[in-house]
């Protein structure tokens, strides 16, 4: 038996931090289905990789869903909407307070219609009422939170170019939601699980945030450059980059030997991690002459035997090739309508040992599932067939 087996979810969610969070869920057997826009929803055609136009992202985080199509400005649609919380635990819906109100989603609502209902709602900001409707995506996370300020150099901050501030905001969703369910068996109640792209991104920059506050040292971006450890960089073989990281004595040791630099060791400019990492571009600088007549197989194979993390630099291209992401069977190979060839879906990031998570379906069509949910809440083949006349689904 799955562990959320019998748990149902209705999916209003968009992008990322809302449709992942269900995924991981459904993963874990929750019965989840998305409810579309006519004709599709937004985040369903980003990047598209689909004859239909379906985007990369959309592909990743909508597996193990059902699909309905739902005009949820209309009468009927809300009447629909009404019928489905009916019989559902758990609605997640990444949206401003303001508009989970106006589409009647916001926890009161929900309630009045199902009173133990678990509302999983993140939004940008956050719930205060200063800011709590501003719209936000995931680079503003990175950029209000300081980390987009010490990552690229003082002439040009730089996000990251992957959404970690929503798949971080969707992780913490998905365990907001585990706690809420887990706590309803006890008192018989829902409530609403918030978070915030804001929140998760300070908590994401917090070390950095910390130490400004207290020390006050004003960072600078060093490009790959860490602050306060060193080498850690990202370095040029013959052939290829590679990133290694030596954080603490030991360590530090294990690289003066490997790079034939033992008398660093007792250098007083690096006794220490915050020393080391001061002096960060003479150590990169080293580590640099060592490693730049050698291939990058030579110089990560000589890394590993010296204890010393450090891993090449793929691009996209060269991750779906690596030996060591084969190895570590991460990837879920899954035809899609329309698709060339099969997606790389990654599997779910945390596991279970006796009731393990699954990749069990595609990612739907829009609105692929749309007679089959409406026939399970009482709607007949006529009645269906006069909503999709006035295009309510």
């Amino acid at each position: 038996m799955k562990v959320l087996e019998g748990i149902k979810i209705l999916d209003f969610g968009r992008f990322i931090a809302g449709p992942f969070c269900a995924a991981l869920l459904a993963d874990y057997g929750a019965e989840v289905i998305r409810v579309d826009r006519i004709g599709g929803s937004e985040d369903r055609f980003i990047v598209p990789v689909t004859k239909q136009g379906e985007g990369a992202l959309f592909l990743q985080v909508n597996r193990n869903k059902r699909s309905i199509t739902l005009d949820l400005d209309s009468p009927e649609g809300r009447q629909i909407v009404r019928k489905l919380v009916a019989k559902t635990d758990v609605v997640i819906a990444n949206m401003p307070p303001r508009t989970l109100k106006n589409l009647g989603l916001d926890y009161e609502s929900l309630c009045a219609i199902k009173p133990d209902i678990i509302l999983v709602a993140s939004n940008a900001f956050g719930n205060n009422k200063a800011v709590r409707d501003r719209l936000g995506f995931d680079g503003v996370g990175q950029a209000l939170s300081g980390a987009a300020c010490i990552a690229g150099t003082p002439e040009q901050p730089q996000k990251a170019m992957v959404p970690v501030v929503d798949f971080a905001t969707a992780f913490s969703c998905a365990l907001g939601a585990m706690l809420a369910l887990y706590e309803r068996q006890r008192s018989g109640m829902g409530q609403e699980v918030s978070a915030s792209l804001l929140c998760i991104g300070m908590n994401m920059a917090s070390g950095a945030l910390i130490e400004e506050a207290l020390l006050g040292l004003d960072r600078q971006a060093m490009l790959n450059r860490a602050s306060s450890y060193a080498p850690s960089d990202i370095f040029k073989a013959r052939d290829g980059w590679f990133i290694t990281q030596v954080i603490g004595r030991p360590m530090f040791k294990r690289w003066t030997q490997l790079v034939g630099r033992p008398e660093l060791l007792d250098d007083p400019r690096f006794a220490d991690d915050r020393l080391r990492g001061e002096h960060g571009e003479f150590l990169s600088n080293a580590m640099t002459a060592w490693c730049k007549d050698k291939t990058l197989d030579e110089a990560l194979a000589e890394l590993e035997k010296a204890r010393i993390p450090a891993s090449r630099v793929n691009s996209p291209r060269q991750a779906l090739q690596d030996e060591t992401i084969r190895a570590a069977n991460i990837i879920h190979w899954m035809d899609y309508p329309g698709a060339p060839k099969k997606a790389p879906l990654v599997i779910t990031p945390v596991s279970l040992s006796r009731t393990p998570p699954e990749i069990r379906t595609r990612p739907p069509l829009t609105g692929e599932h749309t007679d089959e949910v409406l026939a399970e809440i009482g709607y007949d083949a006529n009645a269906i067939a006069a909503l999709r006349l006035q295009r309510v689904v």
